[in-house]
């Protein structure tokens, strides 16, 4: 049960959507690539929704934590099960044990963060961040995040596998013949999403 309101956990209340987790994206998150803008503090709740998205861009004094332990409660929405997924296990495992927080820049320095912004300034960031991979191939960004969050559970040869059956019909469609005669002809293109 993944709890950011401890006042609402208390009323037995939670913010996840059965089967989506956390306010319906940190279980199943969406097929389109997701950007976070963090301004302050991502503690808890906020982490969560933070590892549920692909990219990150954070204010300079953002600060990220998973305080949960010292509330005798678990990370359950994402926090304990993805954290170690995206910055080295020792560093996870410091702020999942101790429940103290990390600053922007040592956030980035462990690769939670992908781009830093002056303090305001995250959301501009996001956008342009977001912008510069919304330019691309949507078909071709689905699949790519589908392989890239999916791999990390499959084997060598089933990744193989997974990923040539993922990718097939990027390839066979409309938007990859789009893509190189655009490049071809030197000329910016226009996907279809087919």
């Amino acid at each position: 049960m993944p709890v950011t309101d401890l006042k609402a956990f208390l009323r037995g209340e939670t913010p996840a959507i059965e089967g989506r987790g956390l306010c319906g994206i940190t279980q199943t998150p969406p097929r389109k690539p997701m950007v976070a803008a963090v301004e302050g503090w991502a503690l808890a709740g906020g982490i969560e929704l933070v590892l549920a998205c692909d990219l990150v861009v954070a204010a300079e004094t953002a600060r990220f934590g998973v305080p949960e332990v010292t509330r005798a409660l678990v990370a359950a929405g994402g926090g304990a099960l993805l954290l170690p997924r995206r910055v080295p296990a020792n560093v996870a495992m410091e702020m999942l044990l101790t429940g103290d927080p990390i600053d922007a820049r040592r956030a980035a320095d462990v690769g939670l963060v992908n781009r830093l912004t002056p303090e305001g300034g995250a959301l501009d960031g996001a956008l342009e961040l977001a912008a510069r991979v919304a330019a691309n191939g949507p078909l071709a960004l689905a699949v790519t995040k589908a392989v890239a969050r999916g791999s990390a559970d499959w084997t060598t040869a089933e990744g193989w596998a997974r990923q040539a059956e993922l990718v097939a019909p990027v390839f066979a469609g409309e938007d990859a013949r789009e893509g190189a005669a655009a490049f071809a002809e030197k000329r910016p293109p226009v996907w279809r999403g087919r």
